[in-house]
């Protein structure tokens, strides 16, 4: 299964994408993963969630191939599957924790950007190569993460950043080497878990009540803007060259 869900140390719960190559996923199993985080936080013996990733990076975002094969169908899917799974994470009973090793991009970057902390390797890197790819979204989550100006370099060119650069604006808690991430995303989440959990709850609670932006609003503003470019045809050339692996027309 793409997403699983599994209880190694007491307290916390590890949600888990596992969708080889790249964590790329699909309709289905953005839903999945919504599902499975709203359930991690109902759960009253869970007091923090671990979101982490096998393979050879955390997100990959999208199955491109999937919207190129079912068209409008998979698009409209994929756009109702991340805004689910985004805010499964910020509305999640508990904290969540993302553990960061490798490429964290387009949906990934709506993952961590709704999460509480976040733990990196120091091999990761995030990115929104939407620009790249036909669509926008998850700028909002990208805000959370980096400073204005950063967030418009990074959407306009879409050149992803380290783990570094970020760790320096205090969105990262720690980078550390990749060999050591797990057992660095465990040491925080401990320090959550020994934490009263009816406290916590109300605290998580408390901070998105707080929050000065609504970030389910304006991820589907932005959604909206991908699927007008999917409707004049603007996309179809920039997934189209992805899948094939090659440059794309960009005289439009």
């Amino acid at each position: 299964m793409p997403i699983r869900t599994e209880h190694n140390r007491p307290g916390i719960t590890e949600v888990i994408m596992d969708h080889p190559p790249v964590n790329a996923l699909d309709v289905a199993a953005w839903f999945d993963l919504a599902d499975q985080l709203l359930a991690a936080g109902r759960d009253q013996e869970c007091r923090v969630v671990l979101l982490r990733a096998e393979g050879k990076g955390f997100n990959a975002g999208v199955d491109i191939k999937e919207i190129q094969a079912k068209g409008d169908e998979a698009l409209v899917g994929v756009n109702r599957g991340c805004a689910a799974a985004f805010a499964a994470v910020y509305d999640c009973e508990v904290p969540v924790i993302a553990s960061v090793a490798g490429f964290c991009l387009g949906g990934g970057i709506g993952l961590v950007g709704n999460s509480d902390m976040i733990v990196a390797s120091d091999d990761a890197t995030f990115g929104l190569p939407e620009v790249d790819r036909g669509a926008l979204g998850a700028a909002t989550h990208l805000s959370r993460l980096v400073p204005q100006h950063t967030m418009r370099r990074m959407l306009f060119t879409a050149e992803p950043i380290g783990a570094k650069e970020l760790e320096a604006f205090g969105s990262v808690d720690r980078v550390v080497p990749r060999a050591d991430l797990l057992e660095a995303s465990y040491e925080l989440a401990e320090k959550v878990a020994s934490k009263s959990p009816s406290i916590l709850r109300r605290a998580k609670e408390s901070a998105n009540g707080i929050d000065p932006i609504d970030v389910k609003r304006s991820y589907r503003f932005e959604q909206g803007f991908t699927y007008e470019l999917h409707v004049r045809g603007v996309a179809d050339e920039q997934r189209a060259a992805f899948v094939d692996k090659r440059d794309a027309d960009t005289s439009k």
